[in-house]
């Protein structure tokens, strides 16, 4: 924390309105980085949109934290535009994947805030890699923009006083551009959990600690996220991530939400299964069917990531920090394709 905020200054008055529980990594750095920064902190007791849209404009606030769910449902309020929001300087988003399409949507809702993407985790004491506001101003060249969109789907690049490596398997580094697990080490590391010796040695290897995030570096050292080691999807030996084909099913415009699990196969021992919230069509447009989704990523993705089965939901389980619950969804939905429920 004391390497990314300011200590308070007399001179500055900020108000940063709180969403998230402070049980959380996320909410307990944003409760202490306003303290240490001097600012006013404005706790909502839980996060509701027209509640949080009400306390922003009433205190004017400077800054906020809000998970991707959260940002999203701020945004789709009906009276989302009837409030001057204007105050707003700072929105740092984080804990969650965020949609492009929603982050876009937001710089241009929000444009006199700067956004920060914080990824970490409670392991290494919150961030540990960031994606800072110039990255999210989408100007210049046309080359620039697109290095800049694509910039958007990541999580930044490490913070100065932490070491972090894309490793395989067996803990050695992998190429550029290759997917590994996300490992971090450093001075503000965790030394272990508490009374759990063999919780802590499967973590806890040679100093670094294995967060369990698969990813993978650029060029220019930006990390992007490819989901967690333990949701990825073996299909015939290749390793799918659900993240990749999320983004692109939340690129249609008629989908409100996607999660994407494996599913047991007989040939291929994996295959891929996509839950799917549908947004509602225009009045000229067919409500969107498995058929055409399939279609869909099929022009977008390799032929094995495609999804084999579309199932079509109301909403999908989610915890506080806005992260679906992936455990809850192969309970219900992990039954095999061809089969009944």
């Amino acid at each position: 924390m004391l390497a990314t905020v300011n200590p308070a200054d007399p001179d500055d008055e900020e108000t940063n309105l709180l969403t998230v529980p402070l049980y959380h990594i996320a909410g307990l750095q944003a409760a202490l980085a306003a303290v240490y920064g001097g600012r006013t902190l404005v706790v909502m007791r839980q996060f509701e949109p027209l509640e949080w849209l009400t306390l922003a404009q009433t205190h004017r606030v400077n800054r906020a934290m809000l998970v991707p769910t959260m940002l999203k449902r701020v945004m789709d309020h009906p009276k989302f535009h009837e409030f001057d929001l204007s105050s707003l300087n700072v929105i740092t988003y984080g804990a969650a994947p965020m949609p492009m399409e929603v982050i876009r949507h937001a710089i241009e809702v929000f444009p006199g805030a700067r956004f920060i993407n914080a990824f970490g985790q409670t392991e290494t004491a919150s961030t540990i890699t960031m994606l800072p506001p110039d990255d999210h101003v989408l100007e210049g060249t046309p080359e620039e923009i697109e290095r800049k969109l694509k910039r958007l789907t990541s999580i930044g690049i490490p913070l100065e006083d932490v070491e972090v490596k894309i490793v395989d398997e067996d803990g050695g580094p992998v190429a550029q551009g290759e997917v590994g697990e996300i490992v971090v080490r450093g001075a503000r590391m965790m030394a272990g959990y508490w009374q759990q010796e063999a919780a802590t040695k499967d973590t806890m290897r040679s100093g670094w600690i294995y967060t369990g995030d698969m990813a993978y570096q650029d060029e220019d050292n930006y990390i992007y996220l490819s989901g967690r080691a333990k949701d990825f999807i073996k299909r015939g030996g290749e390793m799918i991530s659900p993240e990749e084909v999320e983004q692109v099913l939340m690129s249609h415009p008629q989908v409100a939400d996607a999660a994407v699990i494996g599913v047991v196969d007989t040939e291929w021992g994996e295959e891929v299964r996509a839950l799917v919230v549908r947004r509602s069509p225009k009045s000229d447009e067919a409500e969107v069917d498995e058929a055409a989704l399939q279609e869909y990523c099929q022009e977008r993705l390799s032929s094995f990531k495609r999804p084999r089965s579309v199932v079509f939901v109301d909403d999908l389980p989610r915890n506080v920090m806005g992260k679906v619950l992936k455990r809850d969804l192969r309970e219900q939905y992990g039954y095999p394709i061809g089969s009944k429920e």
